[in-house]
């Protein structure tokens, strides 16, 4: 199973820290957001890797090379203007193939192991797997809900905050546009209404390094 680690968002929250440097060379712990997911992809058994960038993309270029250092096959996806995550997703396909992927947001850190999602094998119908969250302070109202059956929902009375970690096929971006500017969110929900979209909670570590002020929370644990 292929991957890719979405690193193309300009990270105008974080303010002065994404000023000079992209967000996914922002480092948590000691390591750049993006390292840790080149290791624990390598780790869980991945070899072929894509990255999408725009902001300040040569930083990130210049980084990660060919993706040796981690033992990975690393390509890039290049946006003139960053195309949102569902239109970014597009525009690498043809880089990540006819099966089904692993998409990664850059700007979040977890202890998920990606082991679970290099075994993982998109069943029936089903053409997504998300990773869910408890909600954090700054989304408590949550994303989707989960049912007893594993599959995703829009209408539950509590509702979990996606993580940034999923599955996808290629076929639930088979409409758009290669080029145009998309979001997920909106395909997403389009799925989830079908029975499409699965998922599963994990409930160990994990935080979106939104603003300056999470990422100081992350960093003071230890």
């Amino acid at each position: 199973m292929k991957a890719m680690i979405l690193a193309a968002g300009r990270g105008l929250r974080m303010g002065s820290l994404t000023q000079n440097s992209p967000k996914p060379l922002i480092k948590v712990k000691g390591k750049s957001l993006i390292e840790w997911h080149l290791n624990k992809l390598s780790e869980a058994g991945f070899r072929d890797v894509v990255v999408n960038v725009s902001y300040l993309s040569d930083k990130i270029i210049e980084f990660i090379g060919d993706g040796s250092k981690w033992k990975l096959n690393i390509t890039i996806s290049e946006e003139i203007e960053a195309l949102e995550t569902a239109g970014g997703i597009k525009k690498a396909l043809k880089y990540l193939g006819a099966e089904p992927f692993v998409v990664i947001n850059a700007d979040i850190y977890s202890a998920y192991n990606y082991k679970n999602l290099e075994i993982k094998t998109l069943e029936n119908k089903s053409m997504g797997y998300l990773v869910l969250v408890n909600n954090p302070n700054h989304n408590p109202e949550g994303d989707f809900g989960l049912l007893r059956n594993g599959c995703l929902t829009m209408h539950a009375n509590s509702l979990l905050t996606f993580s940034g970690i999923a599955i996808y096929d290629p076929k639930l971006f088979s409409e758009l546009t290669e080029g145009s500017k998309m979001k997920l969110s909106p395909i997403l929900e389009n799925a989830i209404n079908k029975n499409y979209i699965k998922g599963e909670l994990f409930d160990g570590e994990w935080s979106d390094i939104g603003t300056p002020e999470r990422l100081n929370i992350i960093n003071s644990k230890n």
